[in-house]
């Protein structure tokens, strides 16, 4: 298979001799970079989850969702988007898990939905401490960060279908007074055309009706050493949704690798892209754990 140097990647290079089942590429670089490596139409649904913009350090000078403000966070995510919607199929499709925050003025920084946890360095704290200058935000407002990468990605020509409420079973934990707690947080389905594969008998509700937009799920108890796990049956629903037994799903920000191992696990290959050589060895590690696949090197 070609390297991160050689020609772009192909359905037939990552397929080789194992069934799209056993097959998941890890591949280690910036999102905005790497994706110029994989072949346009090799991909037939995206699942990702961005780092949330001020929430956490992941140990790496490129990181996005360090930027000084939230414009730089929204604009870097276009970008990256764009990569992903060259290499996704025409019918293909982009279910994107971002979360909210607070402007603050003071104090070590987020509160809310993104409250600060794990390693979180001086940098952070210290942007943290001051009311980003755009949009008119004042202190304590909700940025409203979803929609505005929502329509940030319409206005770059994505077809935005659907927002679902994920709503939480065990929310992170709030010392607030003066509103209520946040549980829930938002999952947005693009296509990158007006006709797109979606496969409406995948999932559905309990009475056989078709499925609705709020989708109540549990926290993952994986012991993944990662600040952000993405939870296993939300990448499932959107995999299952998005796409057939053999298709490639894609995440630009594996992070612990979840969408690989639920692609796999699905009859599915994936393409996992992560910036951080840790997360990406932990999450070969896991990958070879939990499904004792021979990962490709």
């Amino acid at each position: 298979m070609n390297g991160l140097g050689g020609g772009p990647l192909a359905i037939a290079d990552l397929m080789q001799k194992t069934p799209a089942s056993d097959t998941v590429r890890i591949l280690v670089g910036d999102s905005r970079q790497v994706l110029g490596q994989i072949a346009p139409g090799t991909v037939q649904c995206c699942v990702t989850s961005p780092p949330y913009w001020g929430l956490r350090d992941y140990d790496h000078g490129d990181q996005i969702g360090a930027e000084p403000s939230p414009e730089g966070y929204v604009s870097n995510l276009v970008a990256v988007f764009q990569g992903v919607r060259r290499v996704l199929r025409s019918n293909g499709t982009l279910w994107l898990n971002v979360g909210d925050g607070y402007a603050r003025n003071g104090g070590t920084g987020r509160s809310g939905p993104n409250a600060l946890v794990g390693n979180t360095k001086k940098l952070i704290q210290q942007r943290n401490c001051k009311v980003p200058n755009c949009w008119g935000l004042k202190d304590r407002d909700l940025m409203g960060l979803p929609w505005r990468i929502a329509f940030a990605l319409q206005e770059d020509g994505w077809l935005l279908r659907s927002k679902i409420t994920w709503i939480k079973k065990a929310p992170m934990p709030e010392s607030v007074r003066n509103r209520p707690s946040n549980a829930t947080e938002d999952l947005f389905l693009f296509a990158k055309k007006p006709s797109y594969y979606y496969d409406n008998q995948a999932m559905r509700e309990e009475s056989g009706a078709n499925l609705r937009n709020y989708w109540i799920l549990g926290p993952d108890f994986s012991g993944v050493p990662h600040p952000a796990v993405f939870p296993r049956e939300l990448a499932r629903r959107c995999i299952l949704l998005g796409s057939q037994p053999g298709d490639v799903i894609l995440d630009p920000f594996s992070g612990s690798g979840t969408t690989g191992v639920v692609a796999a696990q699905s009859n599915r290959g994936a393409i996992l892209v992560e910036l951080n050589p840790v997360y990406a060895q932990q999450s070969r590690s896991r990958i070879n754990q939990d499904l004792q696949l021979t990962m490709i090197p």
